[in-house]
């Protein structure tokens, strides 16, 4: 019930989970695999009913304005967020608009619901995905046909089996994560959609149709489908036939805005105290996430969905077609939530519901469904916050307004035994990483900087490094099934897949639709702790160096060393420099960009590529005088202490060029 992500920019879960997702996308990113902080925020004040001898609250525009009341104005102050709208619809009605602190906080400007647009992030994504159905029913789309025949550029197939529109709105394409140029604070640096999905294509990683993996990328070619087969731009298409007939007059995919629109379009900020407007968001994969909208606006799409394409006299769907978008479900792992045709499943306490979430950098946004009982919310929020703030504040938004308006009985799992609990803990505990990832580029480090780990309690329960709870520490999941944990405080699932009594993947809600975690190898999983003791070696190395000709001067002694052994001393402290500089480089540069995406534009290439024309030279070098100075040494008359550093040397700089070779930073270019 969450907004799965966080990129535009949303994963790696822990790099890319917290990865705007346009961003769940997070979700994503995680997205390095270290997950946000988390802030401790106040729990929605609101008594829940789930017996017959407790009668749930009527969701009247009262109740629910005079709920939203109570817990808005104090999440946002202790989020530190400085604005939000939220929209609730119900029976074809707006039953509550509302807007929360301010849109401009230099001028003081309120957030006014039918004025004032937000970025909803990913959430855009479910209005290219309407568009590809209205072409689905118009005959002009074929969700299983191969997607080359519709566009000019051509996508290899994998184990023979072409891209398709069903894979790409389920994001099982298997493509891996692209985040070049996703966000940009440059109009001038804004790609022109065709040019940018033809720039580079990601590698499909996956086996398509089988394992989730979330992708802009895909996301961005669906849109650039329905302008070849349109014969209109993505822009005018959702302009003639999403927007006009819906009568938002409030929203646009266009950048920049129109004057008009960008004179309503709040600020965005990091923190609310820190006071300073972000500047305006451009994304070249468009159709992935640049929407701009006001929460009224909003409401009017999602009550065109709940009515199964109908609204008023307008349609923007048959209802066979709505039908088949909303119930269409793409399994994940075991009986978690599914994907939808482009909307997640998030059903809860009993009540059929579909969502999307989204985020750019700095607004964070999330839509709700309840299909069988006519109601939608939607939130947005113009800040980034404090600690994580935003997804707390959505979670506790959605799952409180969903216990409050729409409790249901709680159900009693029947558990397993603690032998069986224990030992299917200790199957699962290990180290993971998130399907939707980049994995033929050097943004892999991101991978190997923070994966996923799985712990096995002492209790029977396990706990998982990417789910924290809102007071920071680590969810604990409880097996109520075989291989299937329930969060203790919450209805939330993990489920397992068992190959021949081994756990090869796992996933939770609420990623569970979007991205599984895939078990790591040992030798990957130990990639992580070799990399810090190779920089560890190769850093005190090169200390050493400054630090030992000080002391010999402070005391007068002289370099003991002659001949080709001082010459190999000499050497191989230049080698641990260069093995030093272009590790560093590269992991700096990874960790920069995900943390700050607008590095992530077309203006950075020209540092990737030198960081990589350096890396081309500095570790092979690195790594074969290092070799060269342990066979001399080994060779020679030098103490068994000078022997051992020269070979933990070597190996030191050995794997740094192995990390440079497997995660692709020894190469020349700048796809990613």
């Amino acid at each position: 019930m969450r907004a799965i992500h966080q990129v535009l920019c949303g994963t790696m879960l822990a790099a890319l989970v917290a990865l705007p997702l346009l961003a769940q996308d997070a979700p994503v990113p995680p997205t390095a695999m270290t997950p946000a902080p988390t802030a401790t925020l106040p729990a929605v004040a609101a008594p829940t009913a789930t017996d017959a001898s407790s009668a749930a609250p009527v969701l009247t525009r009262e109740d629910v304005g005079a709920w939203l009341d109570g817990f808005m104005p104090y999440a946002l102050a202790n989020g530190d967020i400085a604005g939000a709208v939220v929209v609730v619809v119900k029976d074809g009605q707006v039953l509550v608009q509302k807007g929360y602190g301010y849109a401009d906080l230099a001028t003081r400007a309120p957030v006014v619901p039918d004025a004032t647009l937000f970025r909803p992030g990913s959430v855009s994504k479910l209005f290219t995905w309407t568009a590809v159905m209205q072409l689905v029913q118009a005959g002009k789309l074929d969700l299983d046909a191969d997607v080359n025949q519709y566009i000019d550029f051509k996508l290899p197939a994998r184990d023979g089996k072409p891209v398709t529109l069903r894979q790409i709105m389920t994001h099982t394409t298997g493509m891996e994560e692209q985040i070049r140029g996703l966000i940009t604070a440059k109009q001038d640096e804004i790609t022109p959609l065709g040019d940018a999905l033809k720039h580079w294509t990601p590698e499909r990683i996956h086996v398509p149709g089988a394992t989730p993996a979330y992708s802009n990328y895909a996301t961005a070619l669906a849109g650039y489908i329905v302008e070849r087969v349109s014969g209109q731009s993505f822009d005018d298409y959702l302009d003639a036939h999403i927007f006009k007939p819906l009568g938002m007059e409030h929203a646009s995919f266009r950048q920049p805005l129109p004057p008009a629109l960008l004179a309503g379009m709040s600020k965005g900020y990091a923190k609310a105290s820190d006071g300073e407007a972000k500047d305006y968001e451009f994304i070249s994969l468009a159709p992935a996430g640049s929407l701009a909208a006001t929460g009224t606006d909003m409401a009017k799409f999602m009550i065109a969905h709940l009515q199964d394409g109908a609204f008023g006299e307008a349609r923007i769907l048959d209802a066979a077609t709505a039908q088949k978008m909303h119930s269409t479900g793409q399994a994940s792992v075991g009986p978690l939530n599914r994907m939808m045709l482009g909307f997640y499943e998030t059903s809860v306490n009993g009540h059929r519901a579909i969502s999307h979430g989204g985020d750019t950098q700095w607004f964070h946004s999330d839509l709700q469904l309840f299909l069988d009982d006519g109601i939608g919310l939607f939130v947005s929020i113009n800040s980034s916050g404090r600690d994580g703030a935003t997804g707390h504040i959505r979670y506790a938004l959605s799952r409180g307004f969903a216990d409050r308006y729409l409790p249901g009985k709680p159900s009693k799992p029947a558990g397993v035994s603690k032998e069986d609990a224990k030992q299917h803990a200790a199957q699962l505990a290990g180290t993971y990483t998130s399907s939707r990832r980049p994995d033929s580029n050097f943004v892999s480090l991101a991978n190997l900087l923070g994966p996923i780990k799985v712990v096995a309690n002492e209790d029977g329960t396990i706990s998982v490094t990417a789910a924290m709870g809102a007071g920071g520490a680590p969810k604990k999941w409880r097996e109520v099934a075989p291989y299937l944990w329930q969060d203790t405080d919450s209805t939330d699932r993990l489920a397992a897949d068992v190959v021949d009594g081994e756990v090869t993947r796992f996933s939770m809600e609420p990623y569970a639709p979007i991205m599984v975690f895939e078990r790591l190898s040992t030798w990957r999983a130990l990639s992580m702790p070799l990399l810090v003791a190779s920089l560890v070696v190769v850093l005190l190395t090169v200390i050493a160096w400054p630090v030992s000709a000080l002391v010999r001067r402070y005391y007068g002694v002289r370099y003991a060393l002659t001949g080709a052994d001082a010459r190999a001393h000499r050497l191989v402290r230049i080698g641990a420099l260069l093995s030093l500089l272009a590790t560093s480089a590269a992991l700096g540069l990874v960790v920069g960009m995900l943390s700050k995406l607008e590095m992530t534009s077309p203006g950075t290439d020209g540092l990737i590529i030198a960081m990589r024309l350096f890396a081309t030279v500095a570790l092979p070098l690195g790594a074969g005088i290092a070799v060269w100075n342990a066979w001399h040494v080994l060779r020679g008359r030098r103490k068994w202490l000078a022997k051992l550093w020269a070979l933990l040397l070597a190996l030191a700089c050995l794997f740094l060029l192995w990390i440079g070779v497997a995660h692709h930073v020894i190469g020349f270019g700048a796809n990613y």
